[in-house]
C-alpha cells in the first residue's frame, strides 16, 4: 500500500487483506508490502525516527495501548513520517495541521522524554509502568511543568489515536474487540484465500 490512501481505505483495505494493513516497506534493497507488525519483526530499518525516538514511541505506546509496540506502532510512524505529508493517515493530518510532521512528533519525544528525566531521573522508555502511567496522566491533562513541545494534551491526542489504529484499525483489531466489522464493501475473500 502507498502513503496514497485515505485512513477509511486502511481499514477497508486492512479487511481486504486478512485483517491487517499492508504498506510499502524496503526490505534488503527491495520493496515488498508488509503489516507494521511484519515490518517491526523483520527489523525494517527506521528512516525518519531516531533509535532512542523508536524506544519512546514503543513505551509510549504501551503505555497508552499495550500491544501497540508489536503491532507496529513506531515503523507505522515512521514510514508515515518518511512521506509526504498530503498522503499520511497519521491522526495529526486529520486535525488541520500542516505538514510536514515530524516536527511534532520529534518535539512530543522530546519534550516526553525531558520530562521524565527531569522528575525521574532517566529516559521515558526506562520508567516503570506505575511512573510512566503516572507521567502520560499528567500530559494528558497538560499538567507537566517546563513542557517544551507541542501541546502536551495534543500530542497525547494524537498518538493515542495513532496507536489505535494500528491495533485496533484493521479487521481482526475488531475482532479482538468483539466489534462486527461491517465494511461499505465487503472484500470476497481474506488475503490468500
Amino acid at each position: 500500500m502507498s502513503n496514497t490512501r485515505s485512513r477509511r481505505d486502511f481499514i477497508t483495505h486492512g479487511a481486504a487483506a486478512g485483517g491487517a494493513c499492508l504498506l510499502t516497506f524496503t526490505l534488503a534493497g527491495c520493496k515488498t508490502k508488509l503489516t507494521p507488525a511484519q515490518a517491526r519483526a523483520a527489523n525494517v530499518p527506521f528512516h525518519t525516527l531516531q533509535p532512542g525516538e523508536v524506544k519512546n514511541v514503543e513505551a509510549l505506546g504501551e503505555t497508552l495501548l499495550p500491544g501497540s509496540a508489536m503491532a507496529g506502532l513506531a515503523h507505522y510512524l515512521d514510514h508515515q513520517l518518511s512521506g509526504d505529508p498530503a498522503n499520511s493517515m497519521l491522526m495529526i493530518k486529520y486535525l488541520g495541521v500542516a505538514g510536514p510532521f515530524e516536527g511534532f512528533y520529534r518535539g512530543g519525544l522530546h519534550a516526553l522524554d525531558a520530562a521524565a528525566q527531569g522528575l525521574y531521573g532517566k529516559a521515558f522508555a526506562e520508567l516503570s509502568g506505575d511512573q510512566a502511567r503516572a507521567l502520560v496522566t499528567q500530559m494528558s491533562a497538560g499538567h507537566i511543568a517546563g513542557w517544551e513541545g507541542p501541546p502536551a494534551g495534543l500530542f497525547y491526542f494524537v498518538l493515542r489515536n495513532d496507536a489505535v489504529d494500528v491495533v485496533y484499525g484493521t479487521q481482526s483489531g475488531f475482532e479482538q474487540l468483539g466489534v462486527p466489522y461491517m465494511a461499505h464493501i465487503v472484500p470476497p475473500s481474506r488475503w490468500g484465500e
